[in-house]
Order: structure tokens, then sequence, then C-alpha cells
């Protein structure tokens, strides 16, 4: 049985109802909104995953999607895309905006409820529950950090500071830099990256690699020019 919570944002009202209906009876808790403008006045941090549809009146998805990657409280809610716009380019756009699927129209219903329960097995601890014991062992703490100059990654909190300041990564972005800075020099081709960060049963194209890492790089400042592509292996590390 499970509790969570899931929004479905389209403005074709019989596939909310569609899609409502069918992730219930796998014992979601399903609510719709015909438009972003709908959606954006709903308590959205309350979801454990949105399921968006692109082309949507005045607000689209994607800058729905925006929005929300920009606000702290919904920033790592995980966001599906589906819509029939499934050029390279929307396609691009989508995991950008850190999307962390993209389902193209027409698509099964099986499908979908096998794409919902990866993206929300894999991302159910997007936020953790940070307590700060009274007491810290600091050998304990150091063996936590991944660290090069002022870029420290915290394994156990799952954060990132730069300068001491907080970087806000995607779970998948944040587990790359995990691999990458835990073996630095260390060339991981596609395949392996694939592998290590995304389940076996989700269906992930090799340049869902290379997106997320170009955000990443974006992401950490100057510390991105660390992660080297080596043409036609992979990626490391390298300082």
């Amino acid at each position: 049985m499970t509790n969570k919570r899931i929004l479905v944002v389209d403005d074709e009202e019989d596939l909310c109802e569609i899609l409502k209906f069918n992730l219930e009876t796998e014992n979601y808790i399903v609510d719709t909104a015909s438009s972003a403008e709908e959606a954006l006045k709903m308590d959205i941090s309350s979801y454990h995953l949105i399921l968006l549809d692109v082309m949507m009146g005045e607000i689209s998805g994607f800058r729905l999607a925006s929005i929300l990657k920009k606000q702290p409280e919904t920033a790592s809610i995980p966001i599906i895309f589906i819509t029939a716009r499934d050029t390279e380019n929307d396609t691009v756009t989508g995991f950008n905006l850190g999307a962390d699927d993209y389902i193209s129209k027409p698509f099964s219903i099986r499908e979908v409820m096998v794409r919902v329960k990866a993206v929300i097995r894999r991302t159910s601890s997007n936020i953790p529950t940070i307590e700060t014991p009274t007491n810290i062992d600091e050998e304990t703490k150091a063996s936590n950090l991944l660290t090069y100059e002022s870029l420290v990654l915290d394994t156990e909190l799952k954060q990132v500071t730069i300068d001491g300041e907080p970087i806000s990564l995607t779970k998948k972005e944040l587990e790359i830099l995990t691999l990458l800075l835990s073996h630095p020099k260390r060339v991981f081709s596609r395949e392996e990256i694939l592998e290590r960060i995304w389940e076996e049963d989700v269906l992930v194209l090799d340049r869902t690699v290379d997106v997320n890492i170009t955000r990443l790089r974006k992401k950490i400042g100057e510390y991105g020019k660390y992660i080297v592509t080596r043409q036609g292996y992979g990626y490391c590390f390298k300082y």
C-alpha cells in the first residue's frame, strides 16, 4: 500500500480522469488541475510527483516546471512531462528544467504506471529530514565528506556546498557528482553511469547522462570545468 500523492496537470479533462482512475487503482492519492494557473493555487509542496502536460494555456508546462524548480519548497518534487511534443529539442528542454522522465503521447497506461512507480521509488528520499546531533564524532563526520578545495559533498546529509553556500542539485545530479568525486580521475562511460545511477527497469537514453552532466557543471560553477569529457569514453572528475 502507498499513500504517495500525485498531481496531474493537463488541460485534457478526459485524460486527467483516465490517469486519476488508473493511478488510484495503484493506491496513489491523486488530484488534478486543468491548467498551470489552477495548479499554482494548490499546495504543490504536499505532492510526491507531478505529471505535467507541456502545451497548456498562458503558462506552459515548461514554464510551470521552471517556476517550481526555483522555489525551495517545490524544487525537489519529481516531474514527469506527458506531451505530444516529442522532438529532441523538447525532450532536452524538459530534462534541462529538471524533469525526471518524459513520456510522449500517445502512450499506454501501463507504461505510465511503470514509469511513475520507478520515479517515485528512486526519488522517495529526495528531501531528507536533517537532525543536528548534540554530539558529533568528528572522525565519522569527516568520513562522510567528499571534497575538492571549497567544493564539499556530504554523503550523509545529501548536500553540496561551495564556500559554505548550499548548492541545489537534483537527486540524479547529486548521485553523479558523488560517483565522480568518489573516484577522481577514473573515467566512467555513459553506460556505467546509467547502470549505477538509474534503475534497470527505467527506459533512459545515453543523452540523459549528457543533459544531467551539463546541468551539474552549470550549477557547480567554476568546478564544472573539472568534470571532463573523454571523447568516446565518458566522464571523469579530473584536477
